[in-house]
């Protein structure tokens, strides 16, 4: 997580070497290895709770105004600082990833994934198309939006009047956040920056029932249920 937040993304250094915070006390870690040399090519942190009336004891809330998704009345999970190695480039991290948190979601009965999505650096002008596309077609309902709450935030779905040229914003939009979407997830109309991590990041959320059923299958058909250790 060292590697993959702080050193590779010009952010604040931490003179311990670690990207460590209170929320790794009270999450579960996964771990995803390499075939054969048990090497860690990704990993992300998952944080169970029973219904929305919860939501306050989550990393997202810190960034964001979560009352309307206080009222969610079923289980939830915050996935949180998703990452992989530096040097991995395999597209099946991902795939893993997500069966992972496919059998984590079925065995929990959890209805909605939230986090936080990250676009690296700061600068939002490059990402201009991606935030059209995400104003455009990707925000969250109007009961669920989040409230901006952090002090420094790019309110893209009010400022921005341009249409977005698809593949550029595609091209441009991390790898977890293009996951999100093609499920059926959506964001917040405002994006937080964050100058300590160098990033912009959106509320992330999908609701397990909106997942089309196509892709709910490939999901789970290699779903493998993280181990208790991890």
């Amino acid at each position: 997580r060292y590697r993959a937040f702080i050193a590779c993304r010009d952010a604040v250094d931490r003179p311990d070497g670690l990207d460590a915070d209170p929320f790794d006390d009270i999450c579960r870690q996964v771990l995803v290895t390499e075939v054969g040399s048990d090497r860690v090519v990704a990993t992300f942190r998952l944080l169970r709770l029973g219904c929305g009336a919860e939501i306050g004891k989550s990393y997202s809330a810190q960034h964001y105004g979560l009352k309307g998704l206080s009222r969610f009345r079923r289980p939830m999970v915050e996935m949180g600082r998703f990452c992989t190695a530096p040097d991995a480039r395999d597209p099946g991290i991902l795939r893993a990833a997500w069966s992972a948190l496919a059998a984590f979601v079925d065995h929990e009965g959890i209805k909605l994934l939230f986090g936080c999505s990250s676009f690296h650096g700061i600068d939002e002008g490059i990402y201009a198309d991606a935030f059209a596309m995400l104003k455009e077609r990707h925000l969250a309902p109007q009961r669920w939006i989040p409230g901006i709450k952090a002090p420094n935030v790019f309110r893209f779905a009010q400022r921005l009047r341009r249409k977005p040229d698809r593949h550029r914003a595609l091209r441009s939009m991390p790898p977890l956040l293009r996951s999100y979407l093609c499920m059926g997830g959506w964001v917040s109309d405002h994006a937080v920056i964050d100058r300590d991590l160098n990033t912009l990041h959106v509320f992330t959320g999908l609701e397990v029932d909106s997942i089309p059923p196509g892709r709910a299958r490939l999901l789970r058909a290699a779903a493998v249920l993280p181990d208790r250790h991890s």
